[in-house]
């Protein structure tokens, strides 16, 4: 970069078209949002058919497309702000030298260089020569430089050769910054088909990444996020910002503002749509190249008579082989499968009161999901479900589900008022039952993040929520040590279902009405021979026999459903016996018949 090119740059040329991009980047959206949200709802509503379904599938791969034109374009936005944020501090830095060299009467040459005239006081009858000084950046040739010109008895020295070297570090600057741009937007350059692949979306990854490196000056320049910030601290800072900075941060930092709460629902479900986009993008590539390092083998074999060892001609079986391949297949496949089912969603809602909205998704570790079943900043009710042991990204299609049935028995029960219904999965839940959902340090690693959650639904919601928590098994103790530890928690109502205790003995320590806090647990849930907390010594304390003598004391607490603990409780089915369907099957039938109406009248403010 020359003296001439940046002088002659013009920083909102690029700026110009970064509103080009990002305008691009809000048509995608707008036409992923219209064939979402209208002509598939549309098509779904009034359409059957194998026409239709293929009609329907070719619109979802179209929306998928737009979302990937969508970050995309807002990603060169960023790119192209950040470059004429970087552009305009070299040209500030190089006219602020240029006006100090023409103050000074000095001539800057075309190469940098600045010339200036005799001065200083005459010795032997003569004043000092002027000279030329050209521009340093080396740290010790500027030094050197600068020694030279204080040394110089023509004081002219010293000032031109700070001149030049600011006019010389404006042009480095430049010249950086166009090296550093130039490879990154190129690499936004998409392939030249018609198909948006898992290998597009884990380049996407990639160039936010980039992008996110290379714009962190101009990041820097924007309003941050409350570190630690509340809901309304979050929310306050979303609204401070201009639309540009919003776009810019969001495409950078959709990790970032996903998980604010306080911030509206759409703008978290734009975020959290784009980091699962990715991460499935990223377990399509990981499950191909297991597909390709674990070939099939043969699936069926021969037939051998176990009684006379004798093969039986014409029939054949499984194999072993083929059948360990299949479950290790489906253990690979497990997540990958997770997140289309959670992408099925949006691609199946029929009415815009069930619009999914992704309030929270992770896929690191156990993984973390938070989907809201309509719109939690419009609707009158709003009901929180926290599920238990073995929940986790693998499994969460089936909570989710949960969460989907509760919110069509709400609008039945409740048809004139509106209702959310969220599932949140946003801490690291126990694994088994045996083990970890004995210690209580999961919830007590979740209790703060569900009260910051709780806290952000009302302080996004565009005026009164009437707020349900509803745990399930280990959720329940989530929910209880929130509801404890956060006596100002905007909650109205509590649901504890399969509960082996929610951390604390009366339900008036739960910081809301006890006749508002409703309890059940089926007759065949084997939740209902969790013992207190034994120790070490389990065989030979008394207390892990407590269970059998009193109906209050269970594992974290009394018993919610117990005379002793002072709650309300709403009767559920006895379900199905242990071991008929699975080892605990009634500790998973709260979701039926009457149990499920119950569980909606109290979330639409009604009483079973």
């Amino acid at each position: 970069m020359d003296l001439a090119t940046l002088r002659a740059l013009r920083p909102t040329r690029y700026t110009d078209a970064a509103d080009g991009y990002r305008a691009a980047s809000g048509m995608a959206s707008s036409a992923r949002e219209r064939i979402d949200d209208e002509i598939a709802r549309s098509m779904r509503q009034s359409l059957k058919g194998e026409a239709a379904t293929e009609a329907l599938g070719q619109l979802q791969a179209l929306s998928g497309n737009f979302h990937y034109v969508q970050v995309e374009c807002g990603l060169a936005a960023t790119a192209l702000d950040a470059f004429a944020h970087e552009m305009t501090a070299a040209r500030r830095k190089l006219e602020a030298a240029l006006e100090d060299a023409r103050a000074a009467d000095f001539t800057v040459g075309a190469d940098g260089s600045v010339t200036y005239p005799a001065g200083g006081g005459e010795s032997g009858g003569e004043r000092p020569h002027g000279g030329s000084a050209a521009g340093l950046t080396d740290p010790t040739a500027a030094a050197l430089g600068r020694q030279a010109g204080a040394l110089d008895p023509n004081p002219a020295h010293r000032r031109a050769q700070d001149i030049a070297d600011r006019i010389a570090a404006a042009l480095q600057d430049a010249t950086e910054a166009d090296e550093k741009w130039a490879p990154k937007l190129r690499a936004l350059k998409a392939d030249d088909d018609l198909t948006v692949s898992a290998g597009d979306w884990t380049d996407a990854k990639k160039d936010t990444e980039g992008v996110l490196e290379g714009a962190a000056g101009y990041l820097d320049s924007l309003p941050h996020p409350p570190a630690h910030g509340t809901p309304a601290e979050n929310a306050a800072w979303w609204t401070s910002l201009t639309d540009t900075q919003r776009a810019d941060y969001l495409s950078v930092h959709p990790d970032t503002v996903g998980a604010l709460d306080g911030v509206p629902a759409g703008v978290r479900d734009e975020a959290n749509r784009t980091l699962l986009s990715e991460a499935r993008g990223r377990a399509e590539l990981d499950y191909d190249a297991w597909l390709r390092a674990h070939p099939e083998p043969e699936r069926y074999t021969d037939y051998f008579n176990p009684m006379t060892g004798t093969e039986m001609k014409g029939v054949t079986v499984e194999s072993q082989a083929w059948k360990d391949w299949k479950e290790a297949r489906d253990d690979a496949r497990g997540r990958l499968g997770s997140m289309e089912a959670i992408e099925a969603r949006f691609d199946s809602y029929a009415d815009e009161s069930t619009r999914p909205y992704l309030l929270g998704f992770d896929d690191k570790d156990n993984g973390r999901v938070i989907v809201s079943v309509g719109d939690p900043d419009t609707a009158d009710n709003v009901v929180t479900y926290v599920p238990g042991t073995g929940a986790g990204l693998s499994s969460v299609d089936g909570d989710i589900s949960r969460a989907e049935l509760l919110q069509d028995q709400a609008s039945v029960v409740d048809p004139t008022h509106r209702t959310a219904s969220i599932m949140w999965l946003g801490y690291d839940a126990p694994q088994d039952l045996m083990g970890d959902a004995t210690d209580a340090k999961y919830a007590d690693n979740a209790r703060d993040s569900l009260s910051s959650f709780l806290t952000g639904v009302d302080t996004a919601h565009h005026g009164q929520v009437n707020s349900t928590v509803l745990g399930h098994s280990y959720g329940t103790l989530v929910a209880g040590e929130t509801m404890r530890d956060h006596p100002d928690l905007p909650v109205d109502h509590a649901i504890l279902v399969g509960s082996p205790g929610v951390g604390v003995n009366h339900a008036k320590d739960l910081n809301i009405p006890a006749d508002r806090v409703w309890a059940a647990t089926a007759k065949n849930d084997l939740v209902n021979l969790a013992p207190p907390p034994a120790g070490t010594l389990a065989p030979l304390n008394p207390k892990a026999y407590m269970r059998l003598f009193d109906d209050h004391s269970i594992m974290y607490g009394y018993d919610p459903t117990s005379d002793d603990f002072g709650g309300q409780r709403f009767k559920v089915a006895d379900g199905k016996l242990p071991g008929s369907d699975g080892p605990m099957p009634a500790h998973s039938q709260y979701w039926e018949g009457a149990s499920l109406t119950s569980m909606a009248k109290i979330a639409t403010g009604g009483t079973p």
